[in-house]
């Protein structure tokens, strides 16, 4: 579609979205109940709506129990329900698809695949345990759509998962970055020559990394397969998939969802300047969302992609969350920003950061991790120079004993809350 085609595909679709979920939507019955839907046109006017927050969603869901009204349908028409994690809240929201809707996720998932040219002749490799956690079931079950041959990791240690994916063939893998990266630790400790698998792609996503350079090329040189970022919710769907044509980019499936970048006062902000993404899912129509702030930081690139497609596109797709940005003594520390820097560290196999702020000050630990070939203090005083010379101030870096820092599956915890005077936890973040 040219620009103009989307922009009238959007406007056509949150329209005939709005007239078939009112009033039976119990949450945006209320939520809208000010407007004259009717006298207003889109996409004129459709700036005039109000966001949805997350807030809402969990205290509409704590309220009315299990669903909060949130679903556009009678509840017996529902047959999946998956939730988040609850890390930046602490409590999980619950979502709920009939199979119409979910079969709308499918179709997302077989076009953004496209965007990659992810292929019916390629394996696909989900090394995880399925739980209630969206992730990437929707994934699996629009390529065994597509014609690939999908298999689930469940179950498995790392090592087993890698010869498992050898052994089958696999050509692409889907996990999250920290799971990329520890499959590889796996392979070198195993001796598996992973340059040398079926692999030719990753597909990565749950947090930054995929298009962070130094997380990429990590992953990249050690498996020998090339990157493809993806990012998504469980309460919107897929939202972004990475061109073959633009590394390092997020290309939005605009085709169902209407995406906004916005400042902290909601302002549109003009491409090319950092903002909120807001996300209205058109299509998803029994669980839909209206301009929800998503709480992901991101960048439109204003060039036009080397692919042709005129769909909005992040440059280094999500660059973080909204809510995580810490100040350190007068200078801001974003964990993207951070994690650029430790990734591009020789010697170093995982990482740990610790905040204190129950004091006047923010204080910052950085616990390292070497390599059983690198000695600790050595890897300390290089990552110790890396962020003073990258962000011009300095943190306590501590080096610890190889194995001692934990590995993740699914999200990576590098960032917790603790008093650094202290053994007692304040609080965990993600």
């Amino acid at each position: 579609m040219t620009r103009q085609d989307l922009d009238r595909h959007q406007a056509d679709g949150v329209a005939s979205l709005l007239a078939q979920i009112l009033p039976g939507h119990p949450f945006y019955a209320r939520k809208l109940a000010d407007f004259s839907l009717s006298r207003l046109s889109f996409p004129r006017d459709f700036q005039r709506l109000p966001f949805t927050t997350r807030a809402e969603l969990l205290q509409a869901q704590l309220a009315h129990p299990p669903h909060g009204g949130l679903i556009s349908f009678p509840f017996e028409r529902y047959t999946r329900m998956h939730q988040t994690s609850g890390t930046s809240s602490g409590v999980p929201l619950r979502w709920y698809d009939t199979p119409e809707s979910w079969n709308s996720l499918l179709d997302g998932w077989i076009e953004k695949l496209q965007f990659g040219g992810i292929t019916a002749r390629d394996t696909f490799f989900f090394p995880f345990s399925f739980g209630p956690f969206l992730g990437f079931w929707s994934a699996f079950e629009a390529g065994t759509r597509m014609g690939c041959r999908s298999l689930p990791g469940g179950g498995m240690s790392s090592s087993a998962r890698l010869r498992f994916l050898i052994e089958n063939k696999a050509t692409v893998v889907f996990c999250t970055p920290t799971y990329a990266l520890r499959l590889l630790e796996v392979a070198q400790q195993d001796g598996i020559d992973l340059i040398s698998s079926p692999v030719r792609a990753l597909v990565v996503a749950g947090e930054p990394g995929g298009s962070i350079t130094s997380t990429r090329a990590r992953i990249e040189s050690g498996w020998g397969a090339r990157v493809f970022d993806h990012n998504g919710m469980t309460e919107t769907g897929p939202l972004g998939f990475e061109c073959l044509e633009s590394p390092a980019s997020l290309t939005l499936l605009e085709t169902a969802i209407l995406p906004e970048v916005v400042d902290p006062e909601g302002r549109p902000v003009t491409p090319g300047t950092p903002g909120e993404l807001v996300v209205t899912s058109f299509r998803r129509v029994a669980s839909p969302l209206i301009r929800y702030r998503t709480g992901d930081v991101v960048c439109v690139d204003p060039a036009p992609c080397p692919s042709g497609r005129a769909m909005m596109r992040l440059k280094q797709g999500i660059t973080g969350r909204a809510d995580e940005m810490i100040v350190v003594r007068g200078n801001n520390l974003h964990p993207a920003a951070l994690q650029a820097i430790m990734h591009r560290i020789e010697g170093l196999a995982e990482y740990l950061v610790e905040i204190d702020d129950s004091g006047t000050m923010t204080e910052v630990r950085v616990l390292v991790e070497p390599t059983t070939a690198t000695d600790g203090v050595t890897l300390a005083n290089r990552v110790d120079r890396a962020i003073r010379d990258a962000l011009l101030f300095r943190v306590e870096v501590r080096a610890v004993e190889p194995g001692r820092l934990p590995r993740a599956e699914m999200k990576a915890k590098r960032w917790i809350r603790k008093s650094l005077a202290g053994d007692a936890p304040l609080a965990s973040g993600a």
